[in-house]
Order: structure tokens, then sequence, then C-alpha cells
């Protein structure tokens, strides 16, 4: 999971919360510590794609206390040479069962303004623009827009 979070800081800078270098300084026990915390409960959960040998691909979902029947999705990413190939779809389907089985009939994800790639990929999936703009949270000049669908 740490060498997947690495590539996927590299690979996608603006999309993740935290930099490259704050995740190769967490130690990897604080990464299998995440991972056993996230494995079980309805309140956060993750998904990963395994093809077999190393991760691929990584989708989360969680709650928010002030809309209790949403599940945000986030942390998504599917490693380059496995993009087009079906497995976001997978990756959401995942967190989609996961949500329904939670009581929680609907998501919710916030893409960069500007990354028409990911726009249009989870347009596929079925999201639709919300209309709702939001600051991004760690680079004040850039805007995220909000896209729901049902779980």
């Amino acid at each position: 999971m740490r060498a997947l979070r690495l590539e996927m800081l590299a690979d996608s800078p603006l999309a993740f919360l935290e930099t490259v270098a704050d995740a190769a300084a967490r130690p990897h026990a604080e990464y299998a510590l995440r991972i056993a915390s996230t494995s079980i409960g309805s309140q956060i959960a993750q998904f990963v794609a395994d093809p077999g040998g190393r991760l691929v691909g990584h989708a989360g979902g969680t709650v928010l206390p002030s809309e209790p029947e949403l599940t945000v999705v986030y942390a998504v990413y599917v490693s380059p040479g496995w993009r087009g190939s079906g497995l976001l779809a997978d990756l959401v389907d995942a967190v989609a069962a996961w949500s329904r089985a939670c009581g929680r009939p609907e998501l919710m994800l916030e893409v960069v303004v500007g990354n028409d790639r990911a726009y249009r990929a989870y347009e596929r999936l079925g999201f639709v623009d919300t209309g709702v703009r939001v600051p991004h949270p760690t680079v004040p000049a850039m805007t995220e827009l909000q896209m729901r669908r049902a779980a």
C-alpha cells in the first residue's frame, strides 16, 4: 500500500491531500495501522486492486456527519498501465456496494476543475456535475467541482 500511495502522489499530486515527502516519511507501521482501521466498519473503507504482485488501484469511501445518506468517494487512483481497463469502474463499484450495505444510497466525489480526463471518466460511470464548486483543500488558487450519483 505504501508503494501505491507514493505512486499516486507522484503521478497526481493535486488530487490527494499530502505530499510524496510526507507519505514517504510515514513508517510502514502507520500504513499497516491505516489498512487495519479501514478494513472493517461502516464509517470508512479502502478498496485496492491487486492483479498479483503489486497494487495497481485504490478507492476509498467515508461518511460526512452532515449527510448521513452519502458516501464520499476519495483517493481514487488507477496506475497508468491499467487506465482504460475497467478497473476504475470496479473500484467505484466496490465503494458503491459498501455504501449501499451501510445504508447510504448516494456517492459524491470532488474533481479539480480542469482535470478533464478524470471528469470524463466519472461521467462515464454515471456521476453528474452538481454545479457545486469548492476551494481546493491545499492549493487555494484552485477549485474542485462536486459530482454525485446513486450508489
